[in-house]
């Protein structure tokens, strides 16, 4: 299957997709605020296209697309409409059985559903209620499942797709459509999640002041939709303010992965754009 394929599948099956980076090319071809393509290592994930409002549905741009270019697929999660209203929702295991150790963790068997398996583990793909909420913030499932989950804000990296270890995302079943979410996994992702467990403010806040203590408060309290560019503000403020008070930039980072991970980006994404702050800075994490 290549990204062709894939990207119509997709769509003949109702998932609207986008163009993402392929690690193919010789340059990052990902846009975003805070990242820069040439200097990009986590190759074949970044949006070429703002995925919110620039995924299609129409086979003839599909062809357009990923026929006359090297791209990836990117499932614009928020572009799907389900059954009766029904939003989708994608969970990413970090490894093979994660969904399935986090189900029997809560007293409950995995309910088998539509699933792309990817480089390190795989993607189920669920409907959940329209009426709720759900965003990319893990709630109770917080240290009991090794993985992210996507809501309607969210992305995924679809099938025909290749990762930067030249593994492909691969469909199990192309005649298994997404099932409801079952119950106890709605009701663990609605849960708050549970604080992060008090530590001594590190030596660099210390010596920092309120600055960096403001800094790291307003990446945790940063809203869905606005996290990574809340992070990335604050990383430049923070690396800016280290520099001049001869910190330990890495120590802030921590701080700085720390809050993002509580504010619900996975740690992936936390890296990736504090070290793109960090390198406008002139500096290499």
């Amino acid at each position: 299957m290549t990204p062709l394929d894939g990207a119509l599948w997709l769509v003949r099956h109702g998932f609207a997709v986008f163009p993402t980076d392929h690690p193919g090319l010789e340059q990052c071809a990902g846009i975003g605020n805070g990242h820069d393509p040439a200097t990009c290592t986590d190759r074949g994930k970044h949006p070429c296209a703002p995925f919110t409002r620039a995924h299609t549905l129409d086979e003839d741009q599909v062809h357009h697309t990923f026929g006359e270019q090297l791209r990836n697929v990117g499932v614009a999660i928020g572009g799907v409409d389900g059954p009766n209203g029904a939003r989708l929702l994608v969970v990413d295991s970090d490894r093979p059985g994660a969904i399935e150790d986090a189900a029997g963790a809560f007293g409950y068997r995995h309910t088998p559903t539509m699933r792309v398996t990817t480089a390190k583990g795989h993607h189920d793909y669920y409907w959940s209620p329209g009426s709720l909420q759900l965003g990319n913030g893990l709630g109770a499932l917080r240290g009991k499942f090794d993985g992210d989950v996507r809501g309607p804000r969210g992305y995924v990296i679809g099938p025909g797709s290749v990762h930067a270890t030249g593994v492909m995302y691969e469909l199990v079943d192309p005649q298994q459509p997404p099932v409801l979410a079952p119950p106890w996994l709605l009701t663990a992702l609605q849960a708050p999640a549970a604080p992060p467990i008090p530590r001594p403010a590190s030596a660099p806040l210390r010596e920092g002041g309120g600055a960096l203590v403001g800094l790291v408060r307003s990446v945790l309290n940063a809203r869905q939709g606005n996290r990574n560019s809340c992070l990335y503000w604050a990383a430049c403020r923070a690396f800016e303010h280290a520099s001049k008070a001869q910190l330990d930039v890495r120590a802030v980072a921590v701080a700085l992965v720390d809050a993002a991970t509580h504010a619900g980006l996975t740690e992936a994404e936390a890296r990736t754009t504090i070290a793109s702050a960090y390198r406008s800075a002139g500096g290499t994490l």
